[in-house]
């Protein structure tokens, strides 16, 4: 299955959907991402507070003749934002997926109280220079820290991941991200253990497409030309995630779900002007 490609204003080229990792861990977690690169997933996610790199890397480095066109991605802990430490964290993450290099490392949360994610971002950028990652951007920084990185180091982020499903649409950071030519991916696209699916304005237009209330969600997250990265252990969901390309929302669709935004629509509350992670 051919999946669609979204260009950062650098040129980098990334998947149009990805796999989340989060919870897949040890061996299971490494036969579930084997399966889901077998259905055809390129972007797989991680990060060091998954604890699962090691899997990650187990799994793509058993993909015969696709590790070209895998993009394993992983991100930096809020506890190791000074420079050096940094570094010696993307360091450990290279090493414990037994890559030779890991395609897209992110800084997990800019944790703005602690102040120090300019020096992770400078680290980010030593490591893209020494080889050690190809690839690099953020997660969870509001518009004001990407300002703040370029302002002060001249590198832009090729992508941010932040927090994106019907309940929380994000449109105005949408905005700002295409403007700057930054791609999004969305991490819980289809909310996490709420009644999203469920809601009646999904189920309506699932099934004038005959398809899931999820796969309609997905389909107006890369309507949107955000990059969902939803979650999935089982193989019947992973290749049911993939095919939404050829879902056609009308425009109308695509409002009405947009509609469905809450003012207090993140799912845990984490702003990340306040929200701190470790």
């Amino acid at each position: 299955m051919a999946i669609p490609h979204l260009t950062a204003a650098d040129g980098t080229s990334l998947p149009a959907i990805g796999l989340g990792t989060y919870q897949l861990n040890g061996a299971a977690g490494v036969d579930a991402i084997g399966q889901a690169i077998r259905a055809g997933y390129r972007l797989i996610d991680s990060a060091v507070n998954y604890e699962n790199e090691g899997a990650v890397g187990r799994a793509a480095r058993a993909a015969d003749g696709v590790r070209g066109e895998l993009v394993v991605t992983s991100k930096l802990p809020g506890r190791h934002h000074s420079f050096d430490e940094a570094l010696t964290t993307i360091e450990e993450s290279v090493y414990r997926t037994g890559l030779n290099r890991i395609d897209l490392y992110l800084i997990h949360w800019p944790n703005p109280k602690v102040d120090r994610y300019v020096q992770a971002w400078r680290a980010l950028i030593e490591a893209r220079e020494r080889g050690l990652v190809r690839h690099i951007g953020l997660s969870n920084f509001l518009p004001e820290h990407i300002d703040r990185l370029v302002a002060e180091t001249g590198v832009a982020p090729v992508v941010n991941q932040i927090e994106v499903h019907p309940y929380f649409p994000q449109q105005e950071a949408i905005d700002y991200h295409r403007e700057h030519g930054i791609l999004v991916q969305g991490w819980s696209p289809l909310g996490h253990g709420n009644d999203l699916q469920q809601h009646p304005t999904l189920v309506e237009i699932a099934a004038a497409h005959g398809i899931s209330p999820a796969q309609a969600i997905l389909a107006w997250h890369v309507a949107r030309q955000v990059i969902p990265l939803p979650k999935a252990a089982s193989p019947q969901r992973q290749i049911e995630n993939l095919d939404v390309f050829g879902v056609q929302l009308t425009d109308a669709e695509i409002e009405a779900i947009t509609a469905l935004g809450r003012a207090d629509g993140r799912l845990a509350d984490q702003d990340p002007a306040v929200y701190e992670e470790f």
